[in-house]
């Protein structure tokens, strides 16, 4: 069973917490296309009177803006044509929880609307929730877990930038996979992450080191999908800040260094009968190979079918794709194996309810929901065409090479979703708006001069 144990606030106890000056700020927030927190900070009494029952108004771009903020051209949603309206952004009430690192706070967030009633289809929130109705509707209930990597430095975000975040301060000296020495000379912040995440109703299993110095892992306990893209984008906003508040910073770039291992957020998944019974139907006893049902095999052979179009779901950014190296434990090509960190697809689970499928495809710098949402696409699509896998993998699969790649860019990526009819499918009209974002990343990408080439080329050549 997974851990959704309810630490959430009920709207009711939120009164009882702002009569008695407990709270006195509302975070009200919604994720953006790149999975961050966007939203504003309300006073509670305010909030009490006209946000709970009528929601917020936000600003449509925030949809259709880049990472810093600029509002792109191409989108049918939103644009300088029509104005840049507002939102209408309704709370989700089960989502209301503490946020114990900042003083009187709660936080929830909310589902989006056009001022017209429609539900803004483009939502991250949304695609989610659209593929966990179309699970339902099969019979299954997903569940899923993120694990996030990161690193962690000496350094404030302010300095960081200062440095234009060269020759950082690593807060680690040497590899630290499973190093309890150096991990204790980080548990003076990393505790306050776990303990913090904890008391804000994001139930964390562990942390742990991870391969490089300074990386570090809190593994948080797996849930339902939408819950569990909530409290991944809760941590990964908390985590920041909980280092900013104590002047040091942390990235989940996923590949900050060249000599540095990359930083992954692995996905682990796995369906459950949706009859109220939460039967795992991953299982089979002796069904082969691995004690896996027909089921599994069919999502996992959806898995390995879709995994080149969805990836960009999977690996947003530029930067993405410089994770994919052979024997970094990142992965190169799309295989699955029993247990083999050298392959894409990695079954893991010995049991009924442990059974499950980790996708080592996508990195830490992922939007959750739409990683999600694609993970369920691909399962549901291998399910609907009752596809079969190959055999598993064996051995070392950054030595195969009869095996499809993983795409190398984001322009590969782009052009893998673009040609995708499954995506179309599943996704619907919602894949152009993420198709445009993809194309504006890499434009503005395809303009910069690096300063690998000012090194390379300003005296050389």
């Amino acid at each position: 069973m997974s851990d959704d144990r309810s630490r959430h606030l009920t709207l009711g106890a939120l009164t009882q917490l702002v009569d008695e000056g407990t709270v006195d700020t509302v975070l009200t927030c919604i994720p953006d296309m790149y999975g961050r927190l966007m939203g504003k900070r309300f006073t509670a009494h305010f909030f009490m009177e006209e946000v709970a029952a009528h929601g917020m108004e936000a600003c449509d771009y925030l949809l259709g803006c880049d990472v810093e903020m600029e509002p792109q051209p191409g989108y049918r949603l939103t644009s300088w044509e029509a104005g840049y309206g507002d939102f209408v952004a309704s709370p989700d009430f089960s989502t209301l929880r503490p946020i114990p690192w900042l003083q009187k706070t709660v936080l929830l967030l909310c589902d989006l609307r056009t001022q017209h009633g429609e539900i803004v289809e483009e939502a991250p929130r949304r695609i989610l929730q659209r593929q966990v109705d179309r699970a339902r509707a099969l019979g299954f209930e997903p569940y899923l877990g993120s694990e996030l990597e990161l690193y962690l430095f000496k350094e404030s975000y302010t300095s960081a930038r200062g440095k234009h975040h060269h020759d950082l301060a690593l807060d680690g000296a040497f590899s630290q996979d499973y190093h309890i020495l150096q991990t204790t000379k980080d548990e003076w912040l990393i505790r306050q992450i776990r303990l913090g995440m904890d008391a804000a109703g994001i139930p964390v299993e562990c942390s742990k080191g991870e391969w490089s110095a300074g990386q570090h892992e809190i593994n948080l306990r797996y849930g339902t999908a939408v819950e569990m893209a909530d409290r991944h984008v809760v941590y990964k906003n908390g985590a920041k800040e909980i280092a900013a508040l104590n002047d040091v910073s942390l990235t989940f770039m996923a590949k900050w260094h060249p000599d540095s291992a990359g930083s992954s957020c692995h996905v682990h998944s796995s369906l459950r009968s949706a009859d109220g019974q939460d039967r795992p139907v991953f299982w089979e006893q002796g069904g082969q190979p691995f004690n896996t049902s027909p089921i599994m095999r069919q999502y996992i052979a959806g898995q390995l079918a879709l995994a080149r179009d969805f990836s960009y779901f999977f690996a947003p950014t530029i930067n993405s794709y410089k994770r994919y190296q052979a024997a970094t434990f990142a992965p190169t090509v799309i295989a699955w194996g029993r247990d083999n960190r050298t392959c894409g697809f990695r079954l893991v689970g010995g049991s009924p309810s442990s059974l499950r499928l980790e996708n080592r495809i996508p990195g830490a710098d992922v939007n959750p929901y739409l990683t999600f949402a694609a993970t369920i696409a691909a399962g549901l699509y291998g399910v609907e065409q009752q596809l079969e896998p190959p055999a598993p993998f064996v051995g070392d699969a950054y030595q195969a090479h009869n095996l499809p790649r993983i795409p190398g860019s984001l322009r590969e990526a782009t052009a893998c979703l673009e040609q995708s009819e499954a995506a179309r499918a599943a996704f619907g009209d919602v894949v152009e708006h993420y198709l445009n974002a993809a194309r504006r990343e890499q434009a503005i990408y395809d303009r910069a001069i690096t300063c690998w080439e000012l090194d390379r080329y300003f005296e050389r050549i």
